[in-house]
């Protein structure tokens, strides 16, 4: 049986872990330039992925080798930045928004899905949620209060690169988000190296 006053605990916990964290940026950014459905999609079925493993795994996901995570995320951040920055729509001019017809349901929602699959993996709020899991022995409830947060989060995000997309041209925002995600990818390698 669920325990609304767990799930309830478990979602204000995640969700205000995970609001300033990089998933919100990944969000807007992907939210700006691709249909916001399919980017939720993704998204959503990897922060399920998630939450299944650290439910499941408990409070093990601690022992994971952080430095790896934190080298692999980094290099994933500079990617990112890169691509960004190099393709029609980061740094010049003609930029907008690719209309849905031009880029399918499963390259969209798999572009969402592998970029928080890797860089959420042994993240802050996956092994708060194994703690949580650990803690409170209640599976269900730990499980359906952190994803229901990570898929909150993820929506706000999607739902404001859409929004700030009206106020501030997609080109700017694009620089911007590049810049944040160098910061991150560059602070993630200096993590991963001074250990």
């Amino acid at each position: 049986m669920i325990s609304l006053t767990v799930t309830a605990v478990v979602f204000g916990v995640v969700f205000l872990a995970e609001l300033p964290d990089k998933t919100a940026l990944a969000g807007l950014v992907l939210g700006t330039r691709y249909r916001a459905s399919y980017v939720f999609a993704g998204v959503a079925a990897a922060f399920a992925l998630h939450v299944v493993l650290a439910v499941a795994a408990g409070s093990v996901l601690t022992l994971l080798p952080q430095q790896i995570v934190q080298a692999l995320t980094g290099v994933l951040f500079l990617g990112g930045a890169a691509v960004l920055l190099l393709t029609k729509g980061g740094a010049d001019g003609d930029a907008e928004v690719r209309k849905p017809e031009n880029q399918s349901f499963w390259k969209v929602s798999g572009a969402g899905f592998m970029l928080i699959l890797v860089a959420e993996f042994g993240d802050l709020t996956q092994i708060m949620t194994a703690n949580l899991a650990a803690r409170y022995d209640d599976p269900l409830s730990v499980g359906l209060g952190a994803v229901l947060a990570l898929w909150a989060v993820a929506g706000i995000g999607i739902v404001g690169g859409k929004a700030l997309m009206k106020k501030v041209p997609l080109r700017l925002i694009t620089q911007i988000a590049a810049l944040v995600m160098l910061a991150l990818g560059l602070w993630s390698l200096w993590e991963a190296v001074t250990g």
